[in-house]
């Protein structure tokens, strides 16, 4: 049986729900409710870890027997496990769900296998509706889980000639406004933005994600690597967040620091050499090029030494979207060789 319209519509208002989720160790998860006839009974999503799940949250809503014969709508596979709140498969089972369609299978060694828990006691499930946007939405947990280390997005602006700033050093502003903004809107999605100590003495930036003069709600952790000394009137140390700093070279070592922190998505933003080196490492899940219609020429690369000894070592992308922003071109890609859970998640 294919998803049906109800479904489908039910799916993007539980993607609505789980974004109200924090992030944090547990997913963001929506649920949504159906009668057999399409109608909305209820809805529910993940409030934080400790409290119900998305699905037992949205059962909460309704009286007993409600549910029976009911339709689930979720964006992640129902756990099967008991932690904290018991397994949300059973929960769907013990209600009388008779139908499950959700967007991303769990990938978690204990909490997956809902869906077969589900079929084994009769319900029908369909998965995969939607499964990009969900994916999006919980791309950094997604990575926690299969890799056990935060999701790594490394960000840089460019000239058209592939220059990130012109000889003089001066790179503000090769972008555009509109480029500017979508990069704000994605520092606020990171739980973490990391600089080197090179753009920090040079640059002096805020590291904060800004809505026009206004700052996000949210706020990424400020993190500098390098083994220069941070001036103490330097602008990161006003951030909202008291800043991490990291004397080394060992970027998995620093990123799983991050990790043991809560941290689950990394937004690099730190200049070439800092780009380069998490390339380089294997540590970028997710490549943004702001590309500019301006020249520059000049020594002043966006990318420097990434390990790549010839044209067979290159390191090949999977473009995700080309996105014009303004004038300008954003570039979404991720590594092809990676292990990347978006292809997965799109199962």
């Amino acid at each position: 049986m294919a998803v049906t319209e109800a479904e489908r519509r039910a799916m993007g208002r539980a993607l609505e729900l789980a974004a109200q989720g924090p992030r944090g160790v547990n997913p963001q998860v929506g649920a949504v409710i159906l009668s057999p006839d399409g109608d909305v009974l209820a809805e529910g999503w993940h409030h934080g870890a400790g409290t119900p799940h998305a699905e037992v949250d949205a059962l909460s809503k309704l009286t007993p027997g409600a549910a029976r014969g009911a339709t689930a709508v979720v964006t992640l596979e129902p756990c099967n496990h008991t932690g904290r709140t018991g397994p949300c498969a059973l929960a769907l089972i013990d209600a009388g769900v008779a139908r499950v369609v959700y967007a991303l299978d769990d990938p978690g060694a204990v909490s997956g296998g809902g869906a077969e828990r589900l079929r084994n006691a009769g319900v029908h499930v369909e998965s995969g509706e939607q499964a990009d946007a969900a994916h999006a939405l919980i791309d950094g947990w997604l990575t926690v889980q299969r890799l056990g280390r935060p999701h790594i997005t490394v960000k840089w602006a460019q000239s058209l000639d592939g220059r990130a700033a012109a000889d003089d050093g001066s790179s503000q502003w090769i972008t555009g406004p509109a480029a500017r903004a979508d990069v704000h809107r994605r520092r606020a999605a990171a739980d973490a933005i990391v600089v080197g100590t090179g753009t920090v003495l040079a640059d002096d930036p805020a590291l904060t994600a800004r809505d026009g003069d206004a700052l996000y709600p949210h706020q990424p952790v400020p993190v500098v690597i390098g083994s220069r000394p941070t001036p103490d009137d330097a602008a990161v140390r006003r951030h909202p967040h008291s800043p991490v700093f990291y004397d080394t070279r060992d970027l998995r070592a620093v990123v799983a620091d991050l990790h043991a922190r809560g941290v689950q998505s990394v937004f690099v933003e730190g200049g070439p050499t800092l780009a380069s080196a998490f390339i380089a490492a294997g540590l970028a899940d997710r490549v943004l090029a702001y590309v500019a219609p301006v020249l520059l020429g000049g020594r002043r690369l966006a990318l420097t030494d990434i390990g790549v000894p010839s044209i067979d070592a290159a390191v090949r992308l999977d473009i995700d979207e080309w996105r014009p922003l303004g004038p300008d071109l954003l570039a979404i890609a991720h590594p092809a060789t990676a292990t990347d859970a978006h292809d997965e998640g799109a199962a």
